[in-house]
C-alpha cells in the first residue's frame, strides 16, 4: 500500500456532467461560461468558454497568471498576431504577455485553465466581477 506524505493536502476527486450544466452568460455579449473548478484561495480555475460567432475580447490585455486553452470546436482568432485556434489546438499564453483583441470567426468552445488569478484588475469590458476571475 502506498502512503501519502503527512503534509500532502487532502484532494478529492471531481466528476461533472458538463452537458447537464447550463451556460452562464458573461457580461460581455456572446461569451458564455461553465466554471468546472475554481480554487478560491489561489484564483486557479478550469472552465469551458463558449464564444458566439462574432463575439470576442475587444482590447489588448494581459493576465496575472498563465492562461492555457484547448480548443474543442470552432475558430478563434487573435487579430493582432493572426494566431488562430481551431479544434484540437493547444494555446499557452504566459502571464504578463499582452495579447488580443480576439474574435470568434465561428461558434467556438475552449477549455480555459488559469494557474492563478485571471486579471490584475477587472477589465472595463466586464461589468460582473465573476467574469474577471
Amino acid at each position: 500500500m502506498t502512503k501519502t506524505p503527512a503534509n500532502m493536502p487532502k484532494l478529492e476527486e471531481l466528476l461533472i456532467d458538463t452537458e447537464a450544466m447550463p451556460w452562464r452568460e458573461k457580461s460581455l455579449k456572446g461569451i458564455h461560461e461553465k466554471m468546472l473548478w475554481r480554487n478560491e484561495e489561489t484564483g486557479a480555475s478550469v472552465a469551458l468558454i463558449k464564444f458566439d460567432k462574432g463575439a470576442g475580447i475587444p482590447q489588448p490585455h494581459f493576465h496575472s497568471s498563465n492562461q492555457i486553452m484547448y480548443c474543442l470546436q470552432g475558430r478563434y482568432e487573435y487579430t493582432s498576431t493572426g494566431v488562430v485556434l481551431t479544434a484540437g489546438s493547444f494555446y499557452c499564453n504566459p502571464k504578463g504577455n499582452v495579447h488580443g483583441p480576439a474574435i470568434a470567426r465561428e461558434e467556438t468552445v475552449v477549455v480555459e485553465i488559469y494557474d492563478g488569478p485571471h486579471y490584475p484588475e477587472k477589465p472595463s469590458w466586464y461589468t460582473d466581477e465573476r467574469d474577471a476571475h
